[in-house]
């Protein structure tokens, strides 16, 4: 099972209220383990504030408007930024898919708030972290399901509707599913 580029959608009654109703993006999956950003879990903290914490002038408003999300309970002071992969930082972006990167390094930052940056972007604080076959387990003990990651769903998607976005895109509505797993 490959997950990298693909979306995890957290199952009702998965036990870890960190990742309650979370759909996550995945950065990297292989035998060492496995990294990914929550897309759908904004703070309560401004793009805006932060730049200006780094010193960092936002010369785009609405840039600076938008939400730093909780990316996972890992590093919770380390940045990453997701974003479209029609830009590359000077220092280091990780292509992951045709449509997705991840960069963490503070150009990207300078970057989006001169408006010279990804058409599309999210800030994360925070990543969220598998160890080698930990979320095959938690895959295998009904805790996530998979789809297909698209720009659309992780960008343009208002938060509080990416849950129900993602089930949808498999066909599952989200009424229909309970948080005790049954064994057949």
């Amino acid at each position: 099972m490959e997950l990298t580029g693909k979306l995890l959608i957290a199952m009702p009654g998965m036990g870890d209220p960190r990742f309650d109703h979370s759909v996550v993006y995945m950065c990297s999956h292989g035998d060492d383990g496995a990294m990914g950003l929550i897309i759908n879990k904004p703070s309560d903290l401004r793009v805006k504030t932060l730049l200006g914490q780094l010193n960092i002038p936002c010369q785009i408003p609405v840039v600076g408007e938008r939400l730093v999300h909780f990316g996972g309970p890992v590093e919770m002071s380390r940045g990453f930024v997701l974003h479209s992969s029609d830009y590359e930082a000077n220092l280091h972006s990780m292509q992951i898919t045709d449509d997705f990167s991840m960069t963490a390094t503070l150009d990207v930052l300078e970057d989006v708030a001169a408006g010279r940056g990804p058409l599309n972007s999210m800030l994360m604080l925070g990543y969220s972290g598998w160890g080698p076959d930990q979320l095959e387990d938690e895959i295998a003990m009904n805790g996530w399901l998979t789809t297909e990651a698209t720009p659309k769903l992780v960008f343009d998607v208002p938060d509080d509707e990416k849950w129900a976005a993602a089930l949808a895109s498999l066909g599952v509505d989200p009424l229909t599913l309970s948080a005790s797993a049954g064994r057949a």
